[in-house]
C-alpha cells in the first residue's frame, strides 16, 4: 500500500521539471534572437535625414474671392423709367460714354416752369423799379413845390409884419407849406416801401432762378455717363424698367464697372495669424479656375477691425477673422490678359499663402520629425498623472540617429513653412534625425530603440 503514492511522487516531480526546463528555454531563446545570437533582432524600420541649412519662409493661409481693386456702382441721380439702355454686361466703356437715359418729359416741364417763374420774378423787380423812379419824379415835383411855399410863407410873415396882409392870409400860406411838407414825407416812405419790394423782388428772382437751374440739372441727370473706363461687371436693369434716384433712399444701382488690369484678392485671415502679416507681404494665391498655377500677389491693405462675420457664426464658432487685400501683379496674369478682356470674374473663390517672414540659412529639420511628449520626470514621480494639455509639461523632441540606434533631443523651435521647421537649438548641422513614419515618431520611439535605416520609398511600400 505505500508504494503507489512513492510512484506518484515522482512522476510529478519529473512534470514540474519539464516545465521549468521549457520555460527557461523558451524564454532564453526569445532573448538569444532579440540580442542577435539566434536569427535576426526585430528592428523599427524608419526614414533618416540630416539637419541642414535651408531656405524657411514662414506662411499665413487664407481664403477669400477675387474682386477688381477698381468696381464702381453706377446710380442715377434721378427717378424715373429707363427709355434706353446702350450697354450689355461685359461691354467695355470710357469715361463719360453715355451708357442709359431715363425719360425726360416731366424734367422738362419742370424746367419750363421755373424758366416762367424767372420771367415772373423778373417783371416783378422791373415793375417795382419803374415804380420807384415815378416815386422819385414825385418827390422831386413836391420838393420844387414846397421850396415855392416856403418862399411865399416868407414874404406873407413879411407883409403881415407890415400889417399888408391879414392874418388869415397867413395862416393860408402856413397850411400850405405843412400841407405839402406832409406829402413829401408820405411820397418818401412810400420810395422806402418800393425799394424794400425791389429788394424783395431780387431775391425771388435769385430763387426762381435756383429751381430754374436745379430744374435743368435734373433733365440733363436724365442721360446717364460712364464714371470711369472698364468693364460691365453686372448689370441689373433692363430698358422700361423704373429706377429710383440717389435724392431718394441708396437709389437704384443700375450696373456696375470695373477696371479688370487692377485685381486683388480679398482673403480673411484668423485672428491667431493676423498679427504675423504686415504691409507689402508677398503672397502666392492659388485661383479655384486656374488651379495648375499660382499667382504673385502683394498685401496692400489689412483691416483695423473684425469682418463681417454674421453674429451666429461669432456666437457658434468663435470665429473672428480680418480682410486683408492682395494685389495681384500684372505680370503674373499678363498671358490670360492676352487671351481674354476678363481672365478673371468678381467673386471667384481664392486661397492664398502669404509669405510673412524669410530666413535664408536655417537649420531644419521636416516638420514630422519634431514631436511632442511628456515630461517623463513627472510621470515618474506620479505615475497616475494624466496626459497633461499644459504647454510647460511637454517637450518638443527629436530622435538622432546613432549606430542604428535613436536617442531622444529636446529642440527649440522657429520658423516652420509647409515642410521644414527651423531648430534654434538642440541640434548641430549634419546629424541624422528620423523623419518618418510620424506614427513611429510620435508613440513609438524611445531612447536606445534598435532601428534600420531605409529609403523612403521602400518605407512606404511597407507601409502600404
Amino acid at each position: 500500500m505505500t508504494t503507489v503514492p512513492k510512484r506518484k511522487s515522482n512522476s510529478n516531480k519529473i512534470l514540474i521539471t519539464l516545465a521549468i526546463l521549457a520555460v527557461l528555454g523558451i524564454g532564453g531563446g526569445l532573448w538569444a534572437k532579440h540580442a542577435g545570437w539566434i536569427g535576426k533582432a526585430d528592428v523599427v524600420k524608419v526614414a533618416i535625414e540630416k539637419a541642414e541649412e535651408r531656405k524657411i519662409i514662414e506662411t499665413v493661409s487664407a481664403s477669400g474671392k477675387i474682386y477688381p481693386v477698381i468696381e464702381v456702382g453706377v446710380s442715377p441721380d434721378v427717378s424715373g423709367e429707363i427709355m434706353e439702355l446702350t450697354v450689355e454686361e461685359g461691354d467695355s466703356v470710357k469715361s463719360g460714354q453715355l451708357i442709359a437715359r431715363i425719360n425726360p418729359e416731366i424734367y422738362a416741364s419742370v424746367v419750363d416752369q421755373a424758366n416762367a417763374g424767372v420771367n415772373a420774378s423778373r417783371s416783378n423787380e422791373a415793375n417795382a423799379s419803374a415804380r420807384i423812379k415815378q416815386g422819385d419824379a414825385a418827390i422831386k415835383q413836391l420838393q420844387v413845390q414846397i421850396d415855392n411855399a416856403r418862399r411865399s410863407l416868407k414874404r406873407s410873415q413879411q407883409l403881415y409884419k407890415d400889417e399888408v396882409i391879414s392874418k388869415a392870409e397867413l395862416e393860408t400860406a402856413e397850411t400850405l407849406v405843412q400841407q405839402l411838407e406832409a406829402q413829401i414825407q408820405g411820397a418818401q416812405a412810400d420810395l422806402a416801401a418800393l425799394r424794400e419790394s425791389v429788394q424783395g423782388a431780387s431775391y425771388n428772382t435769385q430763387s426762381t432762378q435756383a429751381s430754374l437751374k436745379q430744374a435743368r440739372d435734373n433733365l440733363r441727370r436724365t442721360n446717364v455717363y460712364a464714371p470711369l473706363s472698364g468693364i460691365v461687371s453686372k448689370l441689373n436693369v433692363k430698358k422700361g424698367e423704373r429706377v429710383v434716384g440717389t435724392s431718394q433712399f441708396s437709389g437704384t444701382e443700375m450696373l456696375r464697372i470695373a477696371d479688370f488690369k487692377a485685381m486683388e484678392a480679398r482673403v480673411d485671415v484668423s485672428e491667431n495669424d493676423i498679427v504675423r502679416v504686415s504691409m507689402n507681404d508677398t503672397a502666392l494665391v492659388d485661383i479655384d479656375a486656374y488651379p495648375d498655377r499660382k499667382f504673385k500677389g502683394v498685401v496692400t491693405q489689412i483691416a483695423s477691425s473684425a469682418g463681417s462675420t454674421s453674429q451666429l457664426q461669432a456666437a457658434t464658432n468663435q470665429i473672428t477673422n480680418f480682410t486683408v487685400k492682395i494685389r495681384l501683379l500684372p505680370s503674373s496674369y499678363l498671358d490670360l490678359m492676352k487671351k481674354s478682356k476678363l481672365p478673371f470674374r468678381p467673386g471667384m473663390s481664392c486661397s492664398a499663402d502669404i509669405q510673412t517672414e524669410t530666413i535664408d540659412k536655417a537649420l531644419a529639420v521636416p516638420i514630422q520629425a519634431v514631436t511632442t511628449r511628456e515630461d517623463t520626470l513627472k510621470t515618474k514621480i506620479n505615475p497616475n498623472l494624466e496626459k497633461s494639455e499644459n504647454r510647460d509639461d511637454l517637450k518638443e523632441l527629436v530622435f538622432v540617429l546613432n549606430n542604428n540606434m535613436v536617442m531622444s533631443r529636446e529642440v527649440t523651435v522657429g520658423l516652420q513653412d509647409e515642410s521644414y521647421i527651423q531648430i534654434l537649438s538642440g541640434l548641430k548641422g549634419g546629424e541624422e534625425v528620423v523623419s518618418a513614419p510620424y506614427r513611429v515618431i510620435s508613440k513609438e520611439l524611445k531612447d536606445s530603440l534598435m532601428v534600420e535605416k531605409v529609403s523612403k520609398e521602400e518605407l512606404y511600400k511597407k507601409e502600404e
